[in-house]
C-alpha cells in the first residue's frame, strides 16, 4: 500500500501555497528549494485511514504464531514436562535431580506438617498437600526448579478465612480447606488460560513485601502457644495476640499458665535451626545443613520425647497411615464466602511463585511463560483437592534449596513426591511422637526470613514513596488484619499509579551543543532553546484522565520563558509550540479532541502547533479525529530537529521588516498573514544559534547540509 508523503516547508512567501505544492516540487534529496535557503528534513509518511488493519496486531501475531507451531510445540504447550523429557541427559542430570529431590523431600515432610498445624488442620493434611500436587506440577508446571507444597503465608490465609466461618475442631473446617484448594486451582487455570496474569502487576512489590513482612510477624506470634504451653486467641491482628500472650503469663491477675519444658525445648530447637540455616547459607560446603534443619529438629524432639516422656509437652498425636483416597470436594454452599480468600491466595501465587519460577528459569538458562506456569499451579491445586489437599503454591525456601542442590529438571519434584509417599506409607507411626513445639520452631525459623527489613531499608534509600507504601501495608496488616491490610495496600498502590498516570512528566527540551539531539533542559543545563519556539515532550500515553494536566503544563511552558538560554533571532513572545510525541504510545479520542481545542486556542493567539515523531497508531488516531488536517500535514515531522529548522526560519523571517510588507501590516495583522510577503535571508549556523545577524550565508555553502548543524559536522 502506498503511503501518502508530505514534506515540511521552510520559510516562504505563502505557507498554504507551499503545502499544496509540497508533493509536486519535492527534490530527490528531500530538500525543498525556496527563494531562501533550502531546509532539508526527513519525510514523515502519513498512513491513510484504510491502512488500519483488523484484527488488531496482537491477534494477528498470535494467529501467525499458532500457524507456525509444530506438533512438538503443541505437545509442549499442554505438557511442559515434554521439553525436558525429550532432551534429558541421564548421565549428567539424574544424579543431581535425585539428590536434590531427596534433600528437599526430607525438608518437606516436617515442614508440611508444621504448616498444616498453622492452617488449623491435622498434620496429615499437610502431608497430603505435599504429595499429589507435586506429581501433577512436575507434569504440567513449566519451572524445573520450583518446589511446590504447603507454605506459611497461604496457611495463615487459610486459617484466617476459615476461622471466621467454623471452629477448627469441626469436620466442616477440613472440607472447606479442601474446597478452597479447588477454587484456587480453578481461578489460577482461568487466569492462565485467558492470559490475565498481567492484572496482578498493578500490585507493587512494596505492597507484597510489606504484607509478607507483617504476615510473618503474625505467624511467629501465633506459634507462641506451642512454646508457652497455653492457648492464645486465634487472630490475624497483632494486638489481640500480644494481649492473649501477656494475659496467659500474668501471675497477678490470673493463675500462671506458662510451662517451662516446651519453652526450653522449642527455644533450643529454634536456635539449632537458625544456626544450621545460617551455616548453610554462608558456607557452600555446608549447604546440606539448610535442608537438614527441619529433619534434625524433628529427630531431636522425637528422641527427647521417647527417652524422657515429659507430660507437659504436647505431641502431634495419631496420624493415619497410607495414601490419600480420591474424594470430590463438598460444601459448595460456602463458595461465595471463600471467594475473597481464593482471590488473595491466587494473587500470592502469581506474585510469589511465578516470580520465583521466572528468576530460577533465568538463572538456569531457559524460558518460562508466566501464564503457562499459572496454569500448571492451577491444575496441581485442582487435582490435589480431589486427594484431600489444601491450597499449595511455590515455596521460596524449598525452591532455593532445590536449585542450590543442583536440580536440573522436574524429575527432582517426582523424587520429592516419592519421598512423601514413603513417609505416608511407612513413617506416620513415628510422627505420633513429634513435639508440637518442634514443629512450631520449624515454622518460626522459616518465616523469620520473610520479614523483609533489608527491602524496607532499600526502599527508604531509593524511593520514599515506595517506603511509605511498604509502611502503610505492613502497619495496616499488623493492626487491622490481613484482608484490610491487603485492600489498603492495593488501594494506595493503585492510587499512586493513577496519580502518576493522571499527572505525567512533561519536559521542555533544549538542544545539546554541537548535536541535533534535544533533551530535558532540567536534566541537561547546557541544553539551549530558541527564541519564539517551545519544544515540549510528553512522557506518557495521553488519555482522558491526563489531558487537562497536559494542557495546563503547556500553557505554563508558554509563559515561563527563560531568555538566559535562548538563541536565534530575537522575538518578544512564543510563535511555535513543538510537541515531541515519541514517548506517547497511545492517545484516545478525548485526548485528540483536547489537542484540537489546544490548537484552536493557539491559533487564536497566532501560535502554530507542530508535532514531532508520533508513532503509527497515534498518527492514525490523530488523522481519524481530523487533527492532522486541522494542523496541516506540513507541520508533522519525523524529528524534533526537522521541526526546529522549519520554525526557526519562520522566526527569522518574523524578525525582518522588509519594506514590501509595510503596506500589508494594517490589512494583515495576524501572525500567519505577516508571514505572507516575508522572505528569509540566509544566515550562517552560528548566527542562527547566537542571534547575531550581521553576515549573510556564503553563496558557496553546500545546500545539502542541514541548517543549524555545527560546521564541525
Amino acid at each position: 500500500m502506498r503511503m501518502e508523503i508530505t514534506y515540511a516547508s521552510s520559510s516562504t512567501r505563502d505557507l498554504a501555497t507551499t503545502a499544496d505544492q509540497s508533493t509536486v516540487d519535492q527534490t530527490p534529496s528531500g530538500s525543498m528549494p525556496t527563494a531562501g535557503r533550502p531546509v532539508k528534513v526527513i519525510t514523515l509518511e502519513h498512513p491513510t485511514a484504510s491502512s488500519s488493519s483488523w484484527p488488531p496486531p496482537t491477534v494477528s501475531r498470535w494467529r501467525a504464531k499458532l500457524n507456525r507451531m509444530t506438533w512438538t510445540e503443541w505437545i509442549e504447550l499442554f505438557l511442559p514436562c515434554y521439553r525436558w523429557i525429550r532432551a534429558y541427559k541421564w548421565k549428567d542430570y539424574f544424579q543431581l535431580d535425585f539428590m536434590a529431590g531427596v534433600t528437599v523431600g526430607i525438608m518437606l515432610v516436617p515442614q508440611s506438617m508444621s504448616y498444616a498445624k498453622l492452617a488449623g488442620l491435622p498434620a496429615i493434611y499437610g502431608l497430603y498437600s505435599g504429595f499429589v500436587p507435586i506429581f501433577v506440577y512436575a507434569i504440567f508446571g513449566s519451572s524445573r526448579q520450583l518446589a511446590i507444597g504447603p507454605v506459611a503465608l497461604v496457611s495463615l490465609l487459610v486459617s484466617n478465612a476459615l476461622g471466621k466461618i467454623v471452629d477448627s475442631s469441626d469436620d466442616l473446617y477440613i472440607e472447606l480447606a479442601i474446597l478452597l484448594a479447588l477454587m484456587v486451582g480453578i481461578m489460577e487455570c482461568i487466569m492462565g488460560f485467558l492470559r490475565l496474569g498481567w492484572i496482578i502487576r498493578f500490585i507493587s512489590h512494596s505492597v507484597i513485601s510489606g504484607f509478607t513482612s507483617a504476615s510473618a510477624i503474625v505467624i511467629a506470634l501465633s506459634q507462641a502457644k506451642y512454646f508457652l504451653g497455653y492457648d492464645i486467641v486465634r487472630s490475624s491482628e497483632i494486638i489481640p495476640l500480644i494481649k492473649s500472650i501477656i494475659s496467659g503469663a500474668d501471675e497477678v491477675c490470673f493463675p500462671c499458665q506458662f510451662s517451662w519444658p516446651p519453652f526450653v525445648m522449642g527455644s533450643i530447637v529454634l536456635a539449632i535451626l537458625l544456626v544450621m540455616k545460617h551455616l548453610g547459607k554462608s558456607r557452600k560446603y555446608l549447604r546440606f545443613l539448610r535442608a537438614a534443619g527441619p529433619l534434625t529438629a524433628v529427630v531431636l524432639g522425637t528422641t527427647f520425647v521417647k527417652i524422657f516422656n515429659p507430660s507437659s509437652i504436647t505431641l502431634v498425636g495419631d496420624i493415619p497411615q497410607g495414601l490419600p483416597k480420591f474424594s470430590i470436594p463438598k460444601e459448595f454452599a460456602y463458595v461465595t464466602s471463600l471467594i475473597p480468600t481464593a482471590i488473595l491466595i491466587t494473587s500470592v501465587a502469581i506474585l510469589e511463585s511465578v516470580g520465583i519460577a521466572k528468576a530460577l528459569a533465568a538463572k538456569n538458562g531457559y524460558e518460562l511463560d508466566s501464564n503457562q506456569e499459572l496454569f500448571g499451579l492451577g491444575v496441581a491445586n485442582i487435582c490435589g483437592s480431589f486427594f484431600s489437599s489444601y491450597p499449595t503454591t511455590g515455596s521460596f525456601s524449598r525452591s532455593a534449596v532445590n536449585n542450590e542442590s543442583g536440580a536440573k529438571t522436574g524429575l527432582s519434584g517426582i523424587v520429592m513426591g516419592i519421598i512423601m509417599a514413603c513417609a505416608l506409607l511407612f513413617l506416620t507411626p513415628l510422627f505420633e511422637y513429634i513435639p508440637q513445639c518442634a514443629l512450631a520452631a520449624i515454622v518460626v525459623s522459616a518465616v523469620i526470613g520473610l520479614v523483609d527489613y533489608d527491602g524496607a531499608i532499600f526502599l527508604w534509600r531509593v524511593d520514599k514513596k515506595d517506603f511509605l507504601l511498604w509502611t502503610i501495608t505492613c502497619a495496616t496488616t499488623l493492626f487491622l488484619g490481613i484482608e484490610i491490610g491487603v485492600l489498603v495496600g492495593v488501594g494506595v498502590s493503585l492510587g499512586f499509579v493513577i496519580h502518576e498516570s493522571a499527572n505525567p512528566h512533561v519536559a521542555v527540551l533544549g538542544r545539546l551543543p554541537g548535536t541535533t539531539i534535544y533533551r530535558n533542559v532540567q536534566q541537561y543545563p547546557e541544553a539551549y532553546t530558541y527564541n519564539g519556539i517551545v519544544i515540549v515532550r510528553v512522557d506518557a500515553p495521553i488519555y482522558f484522565a491526563n489531558t487537562s494536566y497536559i494542557k495546563d503544563r503547556l500553557r505554563e511552558f508558554e509563559l515561563e520563558v527563560d531568555n538566559s538560554t535562548k538563541r536565534g533571532p530575537y522575538v518578544e513572545r512564543v510563535y511555535f509550540v513543538i510537541i515531541e510525541m515519541a514517548p506517547v504510545t497511545y492517545i484516545d479520542s478525548s485526548a485528540a479532541q483536547a489537542l484540537k481545542d489546544l490548537h484552536q486556542e493557539y491559533k487564536s493567539r497566532d501560535i502554530q502547533t507542530a508535532i514531532a515523531n508520533p508513532n503509527r497508531e497515534v498518527l492514525l488516531t490523530l488523522a481519524r479525529s481530523g487533527l492532522v488536517e486541522l494542523i496541516g500535514k506540513e507541520w508533522f515531522f519525523v524529528r524534533v530537529h526537522d521541526a526546529v529548522q522549519v520554525c526557526l526560519q519562520h522566526v527569522q523571517s518574523l524578525n525582518e521588516t522588509p519594506k514590501a510588507s509595510e503596506a500589508l501590516s494594517d490589512d494583515y495583522p495576524s501572525f500567519f498573514q505577516r508571514l505572507l510577503g516575508q522572505r528569509a535571508e540566509g544566515f550562517s549556523t552560528e548566527e542562527l544559534e547566537s542571534g547575531d545577524r550581521q553576515s549573510p550565508v556564503s553563496k558557496d555553502k553546500d545546500p545539502q547540509l542541514e541548517p543549524l548543524l555545527s560546521r564541525r559536522f
